[in-house]
């Protein structure tokens, strides 16, 4: 099937990706279908593990433009190349190698579908780190696969960044899956200064026109003045300054353990954080069902429920969608040009 593709984004559909065949994106995908949420969107992955997982009907779709002609009640899926045989008979909740090479694979080919202008924007449902590496990825998730992917043949890498965000907070980081030990040899002025660059820019893409950008320090008390640590002197601090010499309106930094809460209560549009952890845990403990991971810097939008695959319940159908549902949401705003409420 061939239809005809209109050229404003906001018109072509998502694409989401099955991620990991045995966790549980294919089952809070079918549940997400189950409460309307996917009218605009089609799935790249397989169909036999959807059914497996829930999604009662399916229809093979060659491409996203093929939206249209899916007949009522089906859940439209993309049909993915090269994918391994039997997924769906794979066991819930466990490592294994084909499972991550068919969610890579269903990476690989939604980027292809959003950079050929064929889709609008990607929604990747969670891989298990452990399973990429089994079939040979080099990368420890979603956002260094993506990265490569958007890399131009000769090309650097497009410099990207996480940011994991909910109704109450927006968190950019500096660094993110890599030991905490290697995260302080990564850290320096230009990271936190294009940290900063990357965030201001995201922050404008989400519509606000001068956004607020605290960042928190790395050391206890952002250091105090240098008797817990030195970072903040050396190199944040005047990253801080720099970034405010072109016009980006950074603060800080501020003490980690308070500036998440003048964040909450909307001192701030958005907050810069050193490391993964740092970061995150505020984040996380506001309630994973309503956080969104999103990847800035790519030449496209991209977002994931803030989870993993939670092997210890999938195939139990207790999964919850809210966390996919948010992501969706946020991927429609992106495209748009706006971003929730935070």
């Amino acid at each position: 099937m061939t239809t005809h593709r209109p050229a404003d984004a906001r018109a072509l559909p998502l694409v989401v990706t099955m991620g990991d065949a045995a966790g549980i994106g294919p089952e809070i995908i079918g549940r997400a279908f189950e409460r309307g949420a996917l009218a605009d969107a089609v799935v790249a992955g397989d169909a036999a593990v959807l059914r497996r997982a829930g999604a009662a009907m399916t229809a093979l779709i060659d491409e996203p433009g093929d939206l249209a002609a899916v007949p009522p009640g089906c859940l439209p899926v993309l049909a993915v190349p090269g994918l391994p045989e039997g997924l769906a008979a794979l066991p819930w909740g466990r490592v294994d190698a084909r499972a991550g090479a068919a969610a890579a694979r269903c990476i690989e080919q939604a980027v292809h579908w959003v950079r050929a202008g064929e889709a609008a924007a990607i929604v990747t449902a969670p891989v298990h780190k452990e399973a990429l590496a089994a079939a040979g990825l080099p990368y420890p998730g979603h956002t260094e696969m993506l990265q490569a992917l958007a890399t131009q043949a000769g090309a650097s890498p497009p410099p990207v960044r996480m940011m994991l965000a909910n109704d109450e907070l927006r968190v950019v980081l500096v660094t993110i899956h890599v030991s905490l030990r290697r995260a302080l040899e990564l850290l320096d002025f230009d990271a936190v200064l294009q940290t900063l660059a990357i965030a201001h820019e995201a922050g404008r893409g989400f519509g606000i026109a001068a956004p607020r950008i605290a960042v928190a320090g790395l050391n206890p008390h952002a250091g105090e003045g240098g008797l817990f640590g030195d970072e903040e002197i050396r190199f944040i601090a005047p990253a801080v300054q720099a970034a405010r010499g072109r016009g980006i309106d950074a603060q800080g930094p501020f003490a980690p353990d308070t500036v998440f809460m003048r964040a909450r209560r909307g001192e701030f549009d958005l907050v810069v954080a050193m490391t993964h952890d740092h970061g995150l845990i505020p984040v996380k403990y506001l309630g994973v069902e309503d956080g969104v991971n999103v990847t800035l810097g790519l030449p496209f939008v991209r977002t994931s429920p803030d989870h993993g695959t939670a092997f210890d319940i999938a195939g139990r159908g207790v999964a919850d969608p809210s966390s996919l549902l948010a992501a969706l949401k946020w991927a429609r705003r992106l495209v748009a040009g706006r971003a929730p409420r935070a």
